[in-house]
């Protein structure tokens, strides 16, 4: 039997473009198919669940995942990161910075969260810098006419955010935690709120008015959503 991306409990966006919304903090994983290659966006929050998400997206792939894209240096989206060896790992620039530097507070931040301290641990120990930093905007040719722009739009919801275009009909645009729709978004200690209203305006230039806009929690949405979330955080931070 076939399996399908709905069959694999995962949302399909576009040909060979789909997420999945995890459970325990309802973060998005998405997944772009190529020819022999594959790229995954975010991680999950640890190795056992970046075991799951690789075994998946290696089933849709009908091959191994080849990219992994971490839109943000959080442990929900990043703990699992360690799962995907051999993956060529991107990131925002700072986001190594952040690995080396701040472990500890990733740890204490996914146990506040809930996450068991032993699955914490493991993951913070196997954590490892991402290779490829990405300072403007870098196009990913996964075979046969298919790419995926990686852009760092931020700062916004941290300093080293990450968005994801994928060109097609329509276009995909994995936002990361810059949009969250199952909940207000949320500003942590390594926010940068004057300029958060910036990235989203980034965001829109970069998918346009008919893009699906896929946020780093919650349901897909479009260009509207984006413009009104982006208003009332200028309005919450007083910035223009």
């Amino acid at each position: 039997m076939t399996l399908t991306w709905e069959g694999l409990g995962w949302e399909r966006l576009g040909a060979g473009v789909g997420r999945c919304r995890l459970p325990g903090w309802d973060c998005t994983a998405g997944l772009v198919v190529g020819a022999g290659a594959a790229l995954l966006v975010d991680a999950g929050s640890s190795l056992a669940e970046g075991t799951r998400i690789r075994a998946q997206a290696e089933v849709l792939a009908g091959g191994r995942v080849t990219h992994l894209a971490l839109t943000h240096p959080h442990f929900d989206h990043v703990f699992g990161a360690a799962s995907f060896a051999g993956a060529e790992v991107y990131a925002a620039v700072g986001t190594d910075a952040v690995f080396a530097a701040g472990r500890g507070e990733l740890r204490a931040d996914a146990v506040r969260e809930g996450l068991p301290a032993e699955d914490a641990d493991a993951a913070v120990t196997a954590l490892a810098t991402p290779r490829h930093l990405v300072s403007g905007e870098w196009t990913l040719d996964l075979g046969e006419g298919r790419q995926a722009l990686l852009a760092n739009v931020g700062p916004g919801h941290t300093a080293h955010d990450l968005a994801v275009l994928v060109p097609g009909d329509p276009e995909v645009v994995f936002c990361g935690d810059l949009v969250e729709e199952s909940g207000e978004p949320q500003a942590g200690p390594d926010a940068v709120p004057s300029r958060w209203p910036d990235a989203l305006d980034r965001l829109l230039a970069l998918g346009g008015p008919d893009a699906l806009y896929v946020p780093g929690h919650g349901a897909v949405v479009d260009a509207a959503f984006v413009r009104r979330q982006r208003d009332a955080l200028a309005a919450r931070f007083g910035v223009s």
